[in-house]
């Protein structure tokens, strides 16, 4: 403490004085200090004993994706199908994802981890039987792209498509003894990954529709439970029409479509205009000679 020339030379008792107050204030600095540290546990310990517990419990939580790190956009791609795009509407991975997420006959069900499930045709069955779906081939295209940097395509990042037969069936659920319809791909430089399918069934109750989830890299799909975006496609109304007229091939499908709307539907009819015209693949082709299909995927990143 810095004290004027004039302090000095006044005297023992003008002495003691100053003395007296230099040990007052000492005193109320250290309670002072003493005051706020007690005041700071007691706010972080505030809260009730079921706080203390949570605590605890989440550091043996789920355990978090693999370390790998996040893929970079590749800002190269002179795609037109990349421009104007949307983000992605956040949709139910439904009953039947196999993803790890739920079960099936009583055990979990996660395709995921099975060997041979990163494939680009997904038609025929690999796990304990090798039966093919049939029905009007699909080859459809995606194009992962990030809205948040003027749509460019996103490369390594993994899409898990999956969806019901001609008959409306699910495989691993209701076709529990198949495993087709299901597979995984990686995005290449221009954000794209290409399955050949079939054209799904109608089923009661729904638009026409297939599940994907994206997953930031392969190893966190092969992981399973790490999507960073599941969501479905509708397909368009005129080429459901064309196709559900062969009611040989597509036995309910014409007559359960019949009965739906996209603007009802329970997964779509929520959406904005603009992500459900995102979200509905464009298709070219016939039934006869088979469809390729183009959408694209935005996320948000």
């Amino acid at each position: 403490m810095h004290h004027d020339d004039h302090d000095h030379d006044l005297g023992l008792a003008h002495d003691l004085q100053i003395m007296e107050r230099m040990v007052q204030r000492r005193r109320a600095l250290k309670w002072f200090a003493g005051a706020g540290t007690v005041a700071l546990v007691a706010g972080c310990g505030s809260g009730s004993g079921d706080a203390e517990t949570d605590v605890t419990t989440t550091a043996t939580a789920t355990p978090t994706p693999s370390p790998t790190p996040t893929p970079s956009a590749t800002a190269t791609s002179t795609s037109s199908a990349t421009t104007g795009c949307v983000l992605n509407a956040t949709e139910t991975a439904g009953p039947y994802p196999a993803d790890g997420t739920n079960s099936s006959s009583g055990s979990t069900s996660n395709v995921l981890t099975a060997t041979g499930i990163v494939r680009s045709d997904i038609r025929a069955s690999f796990l304990g039987s090798t039966t093919a779906a049939t029905g009007v081939q699909v080859t459809l295209t995606l194009t992962l792209v990030d809205v948040n940097q003027s749509c460019a395509p996103l490369a390594g990042y993994a899409i898990y498509l999956w969806h019901c037969d001609r008959e409306g069936h699910y495989s691993l659920y209701t076709a529990a003894a198949e495993s087709y319809l299901r597979g995984v791909q990686v995005t290449d430089s221009n954000g794209q990954v290409t399955f050949t399918a079939i054209f799904p069934g109608c089923y009661d109750g729904r638009w026409p529709h297939i599940h994907f989830e994206v997953f930031s890299s392969l190893a966190n799909a092969l992981g399973g439970r790490y999507a960073t975006l599941t969501s479905q496609l509708a397909l368009p109304s005129s080429t459901c029409a064309t196709v559900y007229a062969d009611t040989a091939t597509y036995p309910s499908s014409a007559s359960n479509f019949a009965r739906v709307a996209l603007s009802s539907d329970n997964v779509f009819g929520d959406n904005t205009t603009a992500q459900n015209t995102q979200m509905t693949p464009s298709f070219t082709g016939t039934p006869t000679a088979g469809y390729a299909a183009t959408a694209v995927i935005g996320l948000a990143r």
